[in-house]
C-alpha cells in the first residue's frame, strides 16, 4: 500500500517514526488529496489549503510538501477504495483528531469558493467510513465554512 509515499516519508521526513505514525500520515495526505482532485478542477486555492494543512497536521517542511502532494495524487489515482486510507484513521485516531481531519477536508473543499457535489459526496463517504455522526459532520462543515475559522 502506498509504497512510493511510504518510501518518501522514510527517506525524507520521519526517519525515526514508527510504522503506525507513518501510516497515519499517509492516510491523511491521501484523503486531503482525494478531496482536492475529486472534482477534476485543481484550483490553486485548494492546493494551497492542502499544502498548508499537511504542513500543520503532519509537521512537514515546505520543501517536502510539493513532492508529497505529487506522490499522493499518484497513489490516490491508483487506489480502488477509500477503505485503505480510512482504516488507518479508525485504528489510530481519537474522535477529536477525526473531527479535526473532517474540518480540514471541508476546508479543502471550500478553498476554491465553491462546493462541488463530488467533494461533498466524498467527504460524506469518508465521514461514514471513519464513524463520524451526522451532527458532527455538519458541525465540521459549518466550522470550515466560517472565514474566521479558516486560519485555525
Amino acid at each position: 500500500m502506498l509504497s512510493s509515499i511510504k518510501h518518501f516519508f522514510k527517506e525524507r521526513i520521519v526517519e525515526s517514526e514508527d510504522e503506525t505514525s507513518l501510516n497515519e500520515h499517509l492516510a491523511v495526505a491521501a484523503l486531503l488529496v482525494e478531496v482536492m482532485i475529486i472534482d477534476g478542477d485543481l484550483a490553486d486555492a485548494e492546493l494551497n489549503t492542502v499544502t498548508k494543512s499537511l504542513g500543520q497536521l503532519l509537521d512537514i517542511e515546505e520543501n517536502d510538501l510539493h513532492d508529497l502532494i505529487e506522490l499522493s495524487k499518484k497513489e490516490v489515482s491508483a487506489a480502488t477504495s477509500l477503505y485503505q486510507f480510512t482504516r488507518q484513521i479508525n485504528e489510530s485516531y481519537s474522535i477529536d483528531k477525526k473531527l479535526q481531519l473532517m474540518t480540514t477536508l471541508w476546508r479543502v473543499a471550500y478553498a476554491d469558493g465553491k462546493l462541488d457535489k463530488y467533494e461533498e459526496n466524498i467527504i460524506r463517504r469518508i465521514a461514514d467510513l471513519i464513524h463520524i455522526r451526522h451532527s458532527e459532520y455538519i458541525k465540521c462543515k459549518v466550522t470550515a465554512g466560517q472565514p474566521d475559522q479558516l486560519s485555525g
